[in-house]
């Protein structure tokens, strides 16, 4: 079968659109299968650009660098979903990209990807587009306060949202996210859900519709940012693990996604689950699976886009926790040392290769298998707390 991504004895290209630590890591499960790789991204020393001599670092704005990129690709995919659709559309008439313009258009714009899901079945918060500071009072008056009001395109880690806890703020976060006229944005606004947990499966989904479901994980969240991924998710019934299974899957099926996706959810204090959205790409809630499962979410990725049988994302030890490193500074993104962490021998360590720190910037993560949940969290705890930044 694996015949079937080589042209003539000679390895496919995977091309990527996006040079970062997604990008990185899926580059590494395509070399691992034989695979060529190349990057574009518009920036010099990309993580993923320096593996490979095919990298494009003019980025997919530049026409020129776009056509060479297009060809010295076989298969495009992507490692954000920010690309706007159009290029995608037009390396499409080229190549095959996955996943699709088709598909893309349904995921990024938030208001869509939500009408979409509802129209699925998959239980969703309440929601509406929000065209004007009237429309944002009356969401609030129909669906009660706090809600959130967010952009519907490119916001990401908190980046684009805002909490509007009573009716005098709804102008204000309306005109923070609007009042730019060389960006213009649409909103919409979102019922707040109180929930117990914030959950996310990874599903991948290659051409011929095969799944391969990774398990039910428990995302910790700190100032808008995943910390800690648990793995499985603890505490719950397997019930609610399957159920979350199944909205994920339903998820990428309504989007006829082909690839792999993390979907997130919220486990509402009653007991319920909420879709929350979905990333159309390998994603930080599955870096767990590069040790902790048969196959890796970025594997499984290249299989998928590839049209390969999809490998297992069953747990290889009872349980695995990821700990994203987060810098602590502005400067070199290189630690000052490794040393004390490495002395944390079941530790697993992954740099990925960014020039400079920023605080709050992901540099890295950390991923520990273990007996219990609980057991790998303190020995990644331990880890992160030896490693000098």
């Amino acid at each position: 079968m694996l015949a079937s991504v080589y042209n003539d004895g000679a390895p496919v290209t995977i091309g990527i659109l996006g040079g970062g630590q997604l990008a990185k890591m899926s580059a590494l499960a395509a070399y691992r299968l034989g695979l060529q790789v190349a990057i574009i991204e518009p920036a010099e020393e990309s993580p993923a650009g320096n593996m490979t001599k095919h990298d494009f670092t003019e980025g997919w704005l530049s026409e020129p660098e776009l056509e060479r990129f297009i060809e010295a690709s076989d298969i495009v995919t992507l490692e954000n979903e920010f690309i706007p659709v159009p290029i995608l559309e037009r390396i499409a008439e080229r190549r095959l990209v996955l996943p699709s313009p088709e598909t893309m258009r349904l995921v990024q714009d938030k208001f869509i990807q939500k009408e979409t899901m509802r129209a699925s079945g998959i239980p969703v918060p309440e929601f509406a587009a929000i065209n004007s500071v009237q429309e944002g009072y009356d969401f609030g008056k129909a669906h009660g306060y706090p809600f959130v009001m967010k952009t519907r395109t490119l916001g990401y880690d908190g980046y684009g949202n805002a909490t509007v806890t009573r009716d005098n703020q709804t102008m204000v976060a309306f005109t923070r996210f609007t009042s730019d006229p060389d960006v213009p944005r649409q909103m919409m606004a979102e019922a707040f859900v109180t929930f117990q947990k914030e959950l996310a499966v990874m599903v991948a989904r290659n051409r011929r519709g095969e799944l391969a479901v990774y398990p039910c994980v428990e995302t910790v969240q700190e100032n808008h940012i995943c910390r800690y991924v648990l793995a499985p998710a603890p505490d719950l019934t397997a019930e609610t693990r399957k159920r979350a299974q199944e909205i994920a899957v339903a998820a990428v099926e309504a989007v006829q996604g082909v690839g792999v996706f993390g979907v997130e959810m919220f486990l509402t204090n009653t007991g319920e689950i909420l879709y929350n959205e979905i990333a159309p790409r390998p994603h930080n809630s599955g870096h767990y699976t590069i040790e902790g499962s048969y196959t890796s979410q970025f594997e499984n990725h290249i299989r998928a886009v590839c049209n390969l049988p999809l490998g297992s994302g069953d747990l290889i030890a009872p349980a695995a926790v990821m700990a994203n490193v987060l810098g602590k500074r502005i400067g070199s993104g290189t630690p000052d040392t490794v040393t004390a962490l490495f002395r944390h021998d079941k530790v697993a360590f992954h740099l990925y290769g960014k020039r400079t720190s920023r605080v709050g910037r992901k540099m890295g993560h950390l991923t520990v298998l273990g007996a219990s949940v609980e057991e790998a969290l303190a020995s990644a705890k331990a880890a992160e707390a030896d490693l000098f930044w």
